[in-house]
Formats: C-alpha cells, structure tokens, sequence
C-alpha cells in the first residue's frame, strides 16, 4: 500500500509527466488558437472600428476556453509520451525489477493528474466562465460594444400574454437589470400588429421602462415614434436573467443558484443539474488518463508493440470523452438521470482501467 516507496524516483516520473502535459496543452492551444482566429478573424473586423485590439481581446477571451476543453486531451497525450518513452528507454523493466508494482509506477502521475483536476476547476470557475459569458455576448453583438456589467446576457426572449419582447443585452440582476436593443412584438392572437423598438430598458419595480421607443406598424408599413413608454407589468426581472441560462458561463456557485431557483418556479432543470455535475466530472477526468494510458507503459518495447499498446491507450481515452459527451446529451434530453450522466462515464472507465491494469499487469 505504500505508492511512492522511492521520493526521488516519484519527483523524476512526476516532473517528467508534467512536462510532457504543459508540452502538449501548448501545442493544442496554439495550433486550435490559430485555426480558431482565422476563421472569426473576418468576423471581427467585419465591425466599424475593429482593429489589433479587439483580435487580441478575442484571443485573451477564447483562449482560456480552449485551455479548458483540450486540458483532458493533453493529459491523456502527456501520459502516452512519458509512458511510452518510459518503457522505450527500458526504465519500467527498471521500476519493475526494483520491485514497484503497476500502480507504483503510475502513482506519481495520478497524483499530478489530481493537481492538474483541481487547478483546472479553480481556472474554470474564476476564468473559463468569465470569458465564455463575455464572448458570447460579445458574438451576439457582432463584436461591437457591449455593456461591462457583471452578468451580461446576449439574445433573451421572454413571453407576455400573446406579446412577445426580445432583449439583445441583458445586465445586471434583481432589480438592477437593464436591457439593450429591446424589441416588443405585440400580437393579437396569432397576428403580428406593431413591431416597438427601443434602444433602452429599465426594471421600474412592476414592470419596464423603455426609452426612445418607436413603433412599426404592420398593415401600413409604417413608423412612429412613441418616446418613453411602459411595458410588461407581469414580467419579472428574473425572466430575463435565468430565460436563458448558460452553464459555460456560469460557476458552479452560480448555477446551482439558478437551478435552485428555477426549480422554485416549476421550470424543468434536468439539463442543467446534469450541467452542474459536469463541472466537477470534468477537470477529474484528467485523473482517468494516465489509468487509460498505462497500457503503453508495459510490455517489452522490442516486442514491436509499443506503438499498438499506445493506439490502444489513446483509443481508451478518446473512448471516454466520445461517452461522456454523449451521456451528457442524453441527460440534457431528459433520457439519463442528471447525475448519471455525469458521473457514470468516469466511475465505468476507471473500473475499466481499473480491470485492464490488473489482469494485465498485476
């Protein structure tokens, strides 16, 4: 039961795992960061005024996120690398011949895989989830100016009676909301009457104040302005900022939250607690790569195998984020149970790589 019988011999497979992972995270980072620039870069500058500046803001926005999801990824080819250049320079034979199990040898990487997991959860939730709430309301504007307030939501409908009112921007929460690029489409049954406009909107304590509005009217095709009006008496404030809830930008405290009080108003959250599970499910998957990944570490590397037993631990890894993905679908569908579809993924392929550990190796 004592998995680091040698510290130094742990610090040496350590460090030398760690490194091989901030390698590989690079490598994803840029070569997804240039693809990814390339093809929004037109979209960027397609707005007035858009220059250098704003495609580095989209880097510094899109890149944390890239982090995050290719985080894994790099784990798991961080674990093929050291393991197969372990066992091709014969110093698993060594480990092993020294007396060191299977699971001694993979210790130290479990153990700087739960490093990587934990500092992966923390950039997430002080992070990921900023710049992934910040780009896409920065997308929905088309890359132009959007409002610095904490919470900015993009593209927001909300139902009133037969009326429909569209928000472009939503900041701010309770009563501090406000609202950007406000559309109201009044309908009588099934009939679209006017279009009102208003660049502006603000919670009144029972319902909304919009200013500058203008209205289309639909059987003249004509316009007219309104000035400030009132509307929207029984739309609450909440009905802006959780309409539409993101979980990418959104952490864990504050999702939860909003499944809290979702659930108080009977609106179904089973999408969204399956969500809430994945943000934890997700960083601890980097634990499972270097289990998936030990199959390249042993065997006779003159045998001629070495590279099979490394397609074989990257198809187990890359098996495990095809079933993940797809559980979460089906939890978002309502198919699995929230938090099965979240945590059934990694318990299976740990036992999984539990089982092929053991039979083959111990």
């Amino acid at each position: 039961m004592n998995f680091f019988p040698s510290r130094a011999l742990a610090i040496y497979v350590g460090r030398t795992f760690l490194w091989r992972c901030l390698a590989m995270l690079a490598m994803l980072v840029m070569v997804l960061q240039i693809l990814d620039l390339l093809s929004e870069a037109g979209n960027v500058l397609a707005y007035p005024g858009n220059g250098d500046a704003e495609l580095w803001r989209y880097v510094s926005l899109r890149a944390p996120v890239i982090i995050s999801t290719f985080l894994p990824f790099s784990v798991l080819l961080g674990t093929l690398v050291t393991l197969t250049t372990l066992n091709a320079n014969s110093e698993v034979i060594s480990m092993k011949a020294g007396g060191l199990s299977a699971h001694q040898i993979l210790a130290p990487l479990m153990l700087v895989s739960l490093g990587v997991a934990i500092l992966s959860f923390a950039f997430n939730e002080r992070v990921v989830v900023r710049a992934a709430s910040t780009l896409a309301a920065w997308e929905k504007v088309h890359f132009g100016p959007i409002p610095r307030a904490q919470g900015t939501k993009a593209n927001v409908w909300v139902r009133d009676g037969d009326d429909l009112v569209r928000a472009g921007l939503i900041s701010g929460t309770g009563a501090n909301v406000t609202l950007t690029d406000v559309s109201v489409y009044d309908r009588h049954g099934d009939r679209l009457v006017t279009v009102i406009h208003a660049p502006s909107g603000r919670y009144a304590g029972k319902g909304w104040d919009l200013k500058n509005a203008t209205a289309f009217d639909v059987a003249h095709g004509t316009s007219r302005s309104l000035g400030d009006i009132h509307i929207g008496d029984s739309i609450r404030p909440d009905q802006f900022t959780l309409s539409s809830v993101d979980p990418e930008g959104m952490s864990f405290w504050q999702l939860k939250d909003a499944i809290k009080i979702l659930r108080a108003s009977g609106r179904p959250v089973a999408g969204l607690e399956g969500s809430l599970w994945h943000k934890i499910t997700e960083p601890l998957s980097s634990l499972l790569m270097p289990l998936l990944g030990s199959v390249a570490a042993f065997g006779i590397a003159r045998s001629g195998k070495l590279f099979v037993r490394a397609v074989i631990g990257m198809a187990l890894g890359f098996t495990f984020f095809v079933v993940d993905n797809f559980a979460l679908s089906m939890g978002s569908l309502g198919v699995y149970p929230p938090i099965l579809s979240a945590w059934a993924p990694f318990l299976l392929f740990f036992l999984v790589g539990e089982a092929v550990l053991v039979t083959t190796e111990e």
